[in-house]
């Protein structure tokens, strides 16, 4: 199989394994805020967070570092082995003296100590997670599959269980019962890969350093995609929690697709950077996903920000007309991310130019606490949006610097236009229809809107190829 089958391969099991991880939210969002409303969801998100955190301190910055490590070794199973060994070692050290400390703050500190404890579940699946090594390996096919059998399942469990309010501890329970499932599966698998051999504590110090590099993005990273929800627990209500947490289901479809691309690009970029001779294959495939996530994302984002007023009732019901604002504030940052995202991994991290890459996370992560300390007492949700939004167009924008001088970035810019028109235009025509609280309306105006956007990009592109010719000639 060529290199470009194998990149809309992985990229398509890839797409899976993300689908996958937002389709139980997607799925069950309309049953639970109905059955646990936005208080209850609120909880959730809580107790949820604060696991994350700790989780995020077991894996470090395994997932691009590790990911990165062992797709530059992997055709060597001598190297591969020695290389994931030393690495699992210290994830190993650092899932036992983590969870000790959740076990203490389960026991000291919740407030919700039955949330708490199972939520223990999450922490303990962190250990054992070892999706860097197959992702190094580009072996998507397996966690794609995983992915999609576990979420039906957890979402199957959700729906038979999770009858009322009081069911909240359910709903923690089989979520974290699913995350476990996916790793526990994962984990004889995955040993196939590799050797066991025995490494010496030189071997594993020496993973230690550049792992704690790619830690700090991670840091940065949660500051505001989980602290906010976080600090919203503490400096606003549960409902204002409740609103933003089931804000965010939605806005990881067009980030689910994203994500995939810059997960299978990353081993991929990382391997072709040795060979200098592929340095034009190397730009080409930096230029047309830079185009794909701006297609991805214009189109996707605008189009349910033209939809809001008719999506929200119908997806969440009564109560939820918050999320509306939300959307209208939130969506635009997927625009930004989607771009950060191919220049991270596609340009930044497999040219090992870490240190660009966590400055600028850092002063976005400090942009959104202030912004969140700020607003979040008088704003809510609405605050912490604005929050996030800030941070995604800080973050970017530090990182584009730095591209824009080392490579044809404008040029890259210039052909996205087409794209960030035809979802201007789509959103005006849209939004402006009189909405009607009907599942037929819904779909005719999706429809609509998909025809406009595709209109007006053909156009734009029919006016590109024109003006190229006349500039040619």
């Amino acid at each position: 199989m060529n290199n470009k089958s194998t990149i809309r391969m992985n990229y398509l099991y890839n797409v899976i394994y993300q689908i996958a991880n937002i389709l139980v939210p997607i799925i069950t969002t309309p049953y639970l805020t109905r059955v646990l409303h936005a208080r209850g969801m609120g909880r959730f998100a809580f107790y949820y967070s604060v696991s994350n955190y700790f989780c995020i301190f077991i894996k470090l910055g395994l997932l691009n570092y590790g990911n990165r490590t062992i797709a530059m070794v992997k055709d060597d199973k001598k190297a591969l082995s020695n290389n994931f060994w030393a690495i699992y070692s210290f994830q190993l050290f650092m899932g036992l003296l983590v969870l000790s400390i959740y076990f203490l703050y389960c026991l000291l500190v919740a407030k919700d100590r039955r949330l708490a404890w199972v939520f223990s579940l999450m922490v303990l699946s962190a250990i054992i997670e070892l999706d860097w090594l197959l992702y190094g390996l580009e072996k998507f096919k397996l966690a794609s599959i995983r992915d999609a059998i576990v979420k039906v399942i957890t979402a199957a469990g959700i729906m038979i269980f999770v009858k009322n309010a009081e069911d909240i501890w359910k709903y923690a329970l089989i979520y974290a019962l699913g995350v476990t499932l996916c790793q526990v599966i994962t984990l004889p698998k995955a040993m196939k890969y590799v050797g066991f051999v025995r490494v010496s504590k030189k071997e594993i110090i020496s993973h230690i350093r550049p792992n704690l590099l790619l830690f700090l993005p991670t840091i940065a990273i949660s500051i505001y995609k989980t602290m906010d929800k976080i600090m919203l627990g503490k400096l606003s209500t549960d409902v204002e929690l409740g609103y933003y947490h089931s804000c965010e289901g939605v806005i990881q479809v067009p980030l689910a697709l994203i994500t995939a691309l810059g997960t299978i690009m990353l081993p991929r970029m990382s391997n072709m950077i040795v060979d200098k001779a592929r340095k034009d294959e190397v730009d080409s495939l930096f230029m047309k996903s830079i185009e794909f996530a701006v297609f991805v994302t214009t189109s996707i984002c605008f189009g349910i920000m033209a939809v809001a007023k008719e999506f929200v009732p119908l997806f969440y019901g009564k109560g939820f007309e918050k999320c509306i604002s939300i959307f209208y504030i939130i969506l635009p940052s997927c625009i930004f991310v989607a771009f950060a995202n191919v220049l991270r991994t596609q340009y930044l991290l497999p040219r090992k130019r870490d240190s660009v890459y966590v400055v600028s996370l850092f002063l976005g992560a400090l942009i959104n606490l202030i912004v969140n300390m700020l607003l979040i007492p008088r704003m809510g949700s609405l605050g912490a949006a604005i929050g996030t939004l800030a941070t995604e167009i800080i973050v970017c924008l530090l990182q584009a610097r730095v591209v824009y001088k080392e490579t044809n970035l404008s040029k890259h810019l210039i052909d996205t236009i087409p794209y960030l028109l035809s979802g201007i235009v789509m959103f005006t025509v849209i939004v402006n229809i009189k909405n009607k609280a009907s599942i037929l309306w819904l779909f005719s105006k999706i429809f609509l809107g998909f025809i406009i956007y595709i209109f007006v990009l053909s156009i734009a592109f029919f006016t590109r190829r024109i003006l190229n010719e006349k500039h040619i000639c």
